[in-house]
């Protein structure tokens, strides 16, 4: 592909390279993956508001994320397996982000290490938590994360077991893993991912040496799969709270009351997020789930939203919405399967060229400008109101 020129070129080109058990774990959702689906429906129905005779020249995407200044306010999110998307894929993920300015989020289940990626960019990067049973090893993962430099804490709250994917079971991306003959086929057609995969680490780098079991993939997806806590509870936050002196951001949250919870026990920030689908099938669109928790939350905790985000445009729908930040995981899986670091750097060059295109057009120079009225206000919805006559704010708050 000569020209890539949006998100979607990524993924169709990640689709041909990466193997079919790889690429449908990351584009796939739970049970009937209605939600996945819902999550870029959702942006897609949201339209923005064009204005003209505007003066849109000196515009800047640059932000901030929890006192952070970012390129624009756009993190990468943390994702599973990376290194099985493009070898040593999280150290590649987040050399791009730091040569772009964004943060970026390693996971727990990462093929690389915390120390691997921490020796590849000199930027401090953030460090994602499942709380595991295993209360000794979340604690040794934490101070791991210190000592590696990681400024912020990012805590996943919504895996406290997994949901089903459809797709994983049928490819064999099970507990423990099924080598299937349809699988070494797919393998094999795909020779360049074959030689990169030789080349770079292959078992979950963060987890090697814990387990008694060996460090062989089987051995420790078998740990995980029994370490997922279903007793998680807001007093083992507290306690991370306590025992955690940088950033804390808490992540999957969709409900008011937990939103305050959260905010209630010091976090610094939540992620509005769905797990991109990939747990409670029928849960609303994160993008829907924000302006609630915004109205309810927003003066107190800096929130962001993930889940859906494909386009510069979704992020400034975000923006539009009460979001101070966003975070994108597939896009990032996508650009990464596609063609590694220069496929990340390619996604997060089109999610700033959309934004900074959007915003001109919209009538707004710089990030803080952002806000519902950049949203365009449909007829029905004002309708809905009972009066044509009603003032333009109120009116803005029927949008979602």
């Amino acid at each position: 592909m000569s020209v890539i020129t949006c998100v979607e070129d990524l993924r169709l080109m990640a689709k041909k390279r990466v193997p079919k058990a790889f690429y449908d774990y990351v584009d796939s959702g739970s049970y009937s993956e209605s939600t996945y689906r819902e999550n870029s429906r959702a942006f897609d129905d949201l339209k923005l508001q064009q204005r003209v005779a505007v003066n849109v020249e000196g515009r800047s995407t640059a932000s901030t994320m929890i006192g952070q200044p970012v390129t624009m306010p756009v993190a990468i999110a943390p994702t599973g397996l990376a290194g099985m998307q493009w070898a040593n894929g999280e150290m590649l993920g987040a050399l791009a982000a730091k040569r772009f300015g964004v943060p970026f989020t390693l996971s727990t289940v990462s093929i690389c290490s915390i120390e691997d990626v921490a020796r590849h960019t000199a930027a401090p990067f953030w460090f994602q938590l499942y709380v595991m049973r295993d209360r000794g090893f979340n604690a040794s993962l934490i101070e791991r994360a210190k000592l590696a430099g990681c400024s912020a804490l990012v805590v996943t709250l919504d895996l406290q077991i997994n949901g089903q994917r459809h797709k994983d079971l049928k490819n064999g991306m099970t507990v423990p893993p099924r080598l299937t003959a349809s699988n070494l086929l797919d393998f094999a057609s795909k020779p360049g991912w074959m030689m990169r995969a030789l080349r770079g680490a292959k078992t979950f780098g963060n987890l090697a040496g814990y387990i008694k079991g060996g460090d062989d993939v089987i051995a420790i997806s078998k740990w995980v799969a029994q370490q997922f806590d279903p007793t998680l509870g807001w007093d083992d936050l507290v306690a991370i709270r306590r025992g955690w002196d940088r950033k804390l951001v808490l992540k999957g949250i969709l409900s008011v009351e937990d939103a305050r919870m959260a905010a209630s026990i010091g976090a610094d920030a939540i992620v509005v997020s769905n797990h991109g689908g990939r747990q409670l099938d029928g849960a609303p669109p994160s993008i829907e789930a924000l302006p609630a928790i915004v109205e309810a939350v927003g003066d107190k905790i800096e929130i962001w939203v993930d889940g859906g985000i494909r386009s510069g445009q979704d992020v400034m729908k975000a923006l539009a919405l009460g979001a101070k930040g966003t975070m994108v995981g597939r896009a990032f899986m996508y650009a990464l399967g596609a063609m590694g670091e220069a496929g990340v750097t390619r996604m997060l060059q089109i999610l700033q060229s959309e934004l900074d295109v959007s915003m001109a057009l919209s009538g707004v120079r710089t990030i803080g400008e952002i806000g519902r009225h950049n949203l365009f206000q449909r007829r029905h919805d004002l309708l809905s109101r009972g009066s044509l006559g009603e003032s333009q704010d109120r009116a803005e708050t029927a949008i979602v």
